[in-house]
C-alpha cells in the first residue's frame, strides 16, 4: 500500500512539473523561439571529481543531462540541437579515458533507435558530423545505421559532432569543392584540351571560381543552418575549435554549472537573452 502511494505521488508531482513547463514554454513562445542550438558538454570529468563517482560516470550523468536538455529544446519547438560530443584533439587524452567514451557512445548510439527513444518519440533524425574514419568500425557502422534509420524523420534534428573540429571541416569542405570544380572544368574540356592539360577562356570563366557557396555546401555542417545560440557550460567562453565557420553572429551563453547540472532553467534563461538580443541578432544577418 506504502508503494502504491508513493508512486501515486510520484506521478501526480511529474505531471505537475511537466504542467508547469509545458505552460512556461507557452509564454517564451509569444517571442521568437531559437532555430538552432549548439552545446559544448564541459565539465563531465570534473563533475565526477567533484562528486567522487567512479571511472565514466561523470559521462554517463552527462549523457542524462543531454537527454532532458533534448527533450526540452523539441517541447519548445527548437529544430535543430548540435552537441560536441568528441573532438579530434579528444583522441590524444589517455588510451582507456578514450576507450570507455567510445564505448559510451556506441551504448547509447544503440539506445537512440529504441523504440521508447526520444529519437522515435519526438521523430528526430539524426546526423554525425567529422570525419567518421577516425572512430571505430564497430562505433562508425552503429552511427551509420543510425543515421539510415531515421532518415525519414523531419520533425527535428539533432547533429552529434564526433572526431569532428572546426579547421579539419574547412580544410575539408576546401578540398571537396576543389574537386568537384575540377570535374566540373573537366566535363566541358575539348578532347586535345584535356590531353594538353590546357583550359580555355571559356572554362576559366567567373562560372569555374570556387565561390563562399562552394564551401558552405561542403561544410560538414551544411546540413542545417548556422546556430542561433551557442551553450558552453562550465563559465568557458572559448569555442574550441567548434563550429568557427558558422557562429559569426551567434549568441554564446556561458553558465558557470558543469555539464551534468546544465537543467531547464539555463536553457530558458539563454532563450530569455536570446529574445533581448534578438533585434540586434537579425541586423547582424542582414549585413552578412
Amino acid at each position: 500500500m506504502e508503494n502504491e502511494k508513493e508512486s501515486l505521488v510520484d506521478r501526480l508531482f511529474g505531471s505537475s512539473v511537466g504542467y508547469m513547463r509545458r505552460f512556461l514554454f507557452r509564454v517564451l513562445s509569444v517571442g521568437p523561439i531559437p532555430n538552432h542550438l549548439a552545446f559544448i558538454l564541459d565539465g563531465n570529468r570534473r563533475y565526477a571529481k567533484k562528486w567522487d563517482l567512479g571511472k565514466g560516470m561523470g559521462h554517463r550523468a552527462g549523457f542524462l543531462s543531454l537527454m532532458s536538455l533534448m527533450k526540452y529544446c523539441y517541447e519548445l519547438g527548437v529544430k535543430y540541437v548540435t552537441i560536441y560530443a568528441f573532438s579530434i584533439d579528444n583522441f590524444r587524452r589517455r588510451p582507456d579515458e578514450v576507450q570507455g567514451v567510445m564505448d559510451l557512445m556506441l551504448e547509447k548510439i544503440e539506445g537512440l533507435l529504441k523504440e521508447e527513444s526520444i529519437v522515435n518519440q519526438y521523430g528526430v533524425r539524426v546526423y554525425f558530423i567529422g570525419d567518421l574514419n577516425l572512430l571505430s568500425d564497430t562505433v562508425r557502422l552503429a552511427a551509420e545505421k543510425a543515421m539510415k534509420a531515421t532518415s525519414n524523420n523531419d520533425k527535428s534534428i539533432l547533429l552529434i559532432c564526433v572526431a569532428y573540429t572546426s579547421t579539419d571541416e574547412i580544410v575539408h569542405a576546401a578540398q571537396e569543392s576543389c574537386e568537384h570544380k575540377w570535374h566540373e572544368i573537366h566535363s566541358v574540356m575539348k578532347p586535345n584540351d584535356a590531353q594538353n592539360g590546357a583550359v580555355g577562356e571559356e572554362e576559366r570563366g567567373e562560372n569555374y571560381d570556387i565561390k563562399l557557396a562552394d564551401i558552405e555546401r561542403n561544410m560538414y555542417m551544411g546540413v542545417a543552418p548556422d546556430p542561433d545560440i551557442l551553450i558552453r557550460s562550465s563559465g568557458e567562453t572559448r569555442l574550441s575549435n567548434f563550429l568557427l565557420w558558422q557562429t559569426s553572429n551567434c549568441l554564446l551563453y556561458s553558465p558557470k554549472a558543469l555539464w551534468p547540472e546544465v537543467g531547464l532553467w539555463h536553457l530558458v534563461w539563454a532563450v530569455l537573452n536570446f529574445q533581448r538580443v534578438h533585434t540586434e541578432l537579425e541586423k547582424g544577418m542582414k549585413q552578412l
